[in-house]
């Protein structure tokens, strides 16, 4: 787990607000409710407008731009917003204010469920890469070898074949998974490209690797592809193919 420092508890006020850029190449938002702290993405999920320009009353935080709001204990959309705020574990230090960067592994759906001894096995196959923005990651027609899981910042897609292509429509958040044709047998090549729209953080897993240490633990293999045929019909359903 890696401690990342943000501030010092005396730059955020009580009922006050700040974002700060950080090593974690994103960034954060620290809120002072005046009983405890909390930290989420220091950027709306509507347009990427900064939250520490918009308002915090005490329990709710709103977004100037579209007056999109959120619960500021908990990061759960409120009204109109359609979005949760991703949240980040915090620590308070000799009095600094930490941010703890757990593995995306542990946010991602695709391995609900799984023993924590189990993700440190998968963890340790990952290999962490950084793209700048509007960097391809893999585009039609690549082999589909590797899978990944978003750590920070945002990827989109264009799915189609030959000349025949459209944006998928959606963007993904921390944890979530992309390219799971490499775990599945006669998918060889991509139909989708995937593009970061800003500079991103990305764990890669070699399919082959991930399968061999699932077969390794049948228990956790089972529950992981059930979950990945959910995860597959829930992404077909919004035009997401990979």
């Amino acid at each position: 787990m890696k401690r990342v420092r943000i501030c010092s508890v005396s730059d955020v006020p009580a009922g006050g607000m700040k974002g700060y850029d950080t090593d974690l190449g994103v960034r954060v938002l620290v809120v002072n409710s005046g009983e405890c702290f909390h930290a989420y993405q220091g950027l709306c999920p509507h347009q990427d407008v900064c939250l520490d320009e918009g308002y915090f009353d005490g329990s709710t935080l709103t977004c100037h731009q579209h007056l999109w709001q959120w619960d500021v204990a908990t990061g759960e959309p409120m009204g109109a917003a359609e979005a949760p705020l991703e949240r980040y574990d915090i620590e308070e230090r000799d009095g600094e204010i930490y941010v703890l960067q757990t593995s995306a592994l542990k946010a991602c759906e695709l391995f609900k469920g799984v023993a924590d001894a189990t993700l440190a096995r998968l963890d340790a196959i990952a290999v962490r890469e950084e793209h700048d923005s509007l960097a391809t990651v893999y585009d039609m027609g690549d082999p589909a070898d590797d899978l990944y899981i978003l750590e920070s910042g945002r990827v989109e897609f264009v799915i189609g074949r030959e000349d025949r292509t459209s944006l998928a429509g959606f963007m993904l958040r921390k944890g979530e998974m992309f390219g799971w044709a490499a775990l599945l047998e006669e998918q060889p090549r991509r139909i989708a490209r995937a593009v970061c729209m800003e500079k991103s953080m990305l764990l890669r897993f070699s399919g082959k690797a991930m399968l061999d240490a699932l077969a390794a633990e049948p228990a956790a293999g089972f529950l992981v592809m059930r979950q990945l045929s959910a995860l597959i019909t829930k992404q077909l359903w919004s035009q997401g193919g990979q």
